[in-house]
This record gives C-alpha cells, sequence and structure tokens, in this order.
C-alpha cells in the first residue's frame, strides 16, 4: 500500500496542538512572523490520503486534540492548528446513519495567508 509509508513517516513525527488564533510570540510579548517552513516532499495526493477518508478519531490520532470542535446539524468542523498553520477539516456522513469522515480540507497560514496542504499536513502531523 502507498499509503502506509506517508502515515508512518507523518505519525512518527511531532505535533504541537493550537488553534486559530496562534501567535509566535517573543519575550517582552512582541510577536512575530511564523518561519518560513520549506514545502515537503508529500504532494496533493498524499496530503489528500493522509487526511480525507478519515473520522474524527482517525484525525485526532493523526494531529492531537482539535484545537475546535463545530457540530451542525449532520456535519462536523474540526481545527488543528500549530505555530505554522491552520487546518480545518470538515466532515460529513457519506450516507445517512454513518460516521462522519473529512470531505475537504482547508489549509492556511497563520497569517490567513493560503498555505499548500501537504505542506501544513505535513507540519501539524511532526510532534
Amino acid at each position: 500500500m502507498k499509503t502506509a509509508p506517508l502515515i508512518l513517516a507523518i505519525l512518527g513525527s511531532a505535533l504541537l496542538a493550537g488553534c486559530g488564533g496562534i501567535e509566535s510570540a517573543r519575550p517582552g510579548g512582541a510577536s512575530q512572523p511564523p518561519a518560513h517552513i520549506p514545502p515537503r516532499k508529500i504532494g496533493a495526493a498524499g496530503a489528500q490520503d493522509a487526511v480525507i477518508g478519515r473520522d474524527a478519531r482517525g484525525l485526532t490520532a493523526l494531529f492531537g486534540r482539535p484545537a475546535q470542535d463545530v457540530r451542525e446539524a449532520n456535519g462536523r468542523k474540526l481545527q488543528f492548528g500549530n505555530g505554522v498553520c491552520v487546518l480545518d477539516a470538515f466532515l460529513y456522513p457519506k450516507k445517512a446513519g454513518q460516521e462522519p469522515v473529512t470531505t475537504f480540507v482547508d489549509t492556511r497560514r497563520l497569517d490567513g495567508a493560503t498555505m499548500d496542504r501537504a505542506t501544513c499536513v505535513a507540519a501539524l502531523a511532526e510532534r
């Protein structure tokens, strides 16, 4: 299976749990921009394989405790973050009565700018 090495590599790394309003702080309270993170060797398809289709337990196993857990009707949004990026995972059941699974992922840098999904997934999985 192609995704097994990716998942093992991701799970073997460390993650710092956080939330959407995370800032890196210098002593004295002044904030600094996040350090540049070079793109990882995980392609878009690899990020999709690591996240899309996972249920809430699978995402928590991969990224740790979510910073936010929002439920609306039959959908659910889990938000994960660290000092690098924020990932919103949107979970919906494939069929009525089934466990919701991740169907869409949105990623961004802490300043709100767009960030490559694969890079963010790799950064969050480093725990």
